[in-house]
C-alpha cells in the first residue's frame, strides 16, 4: 500500500468513526429530548403513574425510545434498525427489574444501572449496523 493510500484509509476511518460518535450523541439527545418533552405529558395525563421506581423506569424508556425512535425515522432509519435501538432502551431495566422486585436493588439502582447499562447496549446495536451510523 502507498503512503497515498495509507493516509486515506486513515482519513476515511477516522470521518466514519467522528460520524459514529455523533450519531451516538444525536442518539443520546434525542432520548433527552423525549423525556423532556413526553415526561410532563405523563404526569398530566396520569398523575402518580410513576410513583413507583419500576413503573417510571419503564415509562422513561418510552420517553426515550420514542424520541430517538421519532429522530431515527427523520435520519432515515428503518424499523428494524429503531426495534434494536429501543430495545436498547428497555433491556437493562427488564433485566434489573427481578432484582428490583426481590428487594435486591433500590430503585435508584434500577434507574441509574439501566440508564448506565443502556448506553453501551446502543453502542453495540449501532455497531450491529455500523453502515447505518457511518
Amino acid at each position: 500500500m502507498t503512503d497515498v493510500q495509507n493516509r486515506t484509509t486513515r482519513t476515511t476511518t477516522r470521518r466514519s468513526a467522528l460520524r459514529f460518535g455523533l450519531h451516538y450523541l444525536e442518539m443520546v439527545v434525542a432520548m433527552v429530548a423525549g423525556m423532556l418533552v413526553l415526561g410532563p405529558l405523563w404526569d398530566l395525563a396520569a398523575p402518580g403513574l410513576t410513583d413507583r421506581a419500576d413503573v417510571a423506569a419503564l415509562v422513561m424508556a418510552t420517553d426515550m425510545a420514542v424520541g430517538m425512535g421519532a429522530w431515527m425515522r427523520v435520519r432515515g432509519h428503518g424499523w428494524a434498525g429503531i426495534a434494536e435501538m429501543s430495545a436498547a432502551m428497555y433491556l437493562p431495566f427488564v433485566v434489573l427489574l427481578v432484582p428490583f422486585w426481590l428487594g435486591a436493588v433500590s430503585g435508584g439502582t434500577l434507574m441509574t444501572a439501566g440508564h448506565l447499562l443502556m448506553l453501551p447496549l446502543m453502542a453495540v446495536a449501532m455497531l450491529w449496523r455500523r453502515c447505518d451510523y457511518t
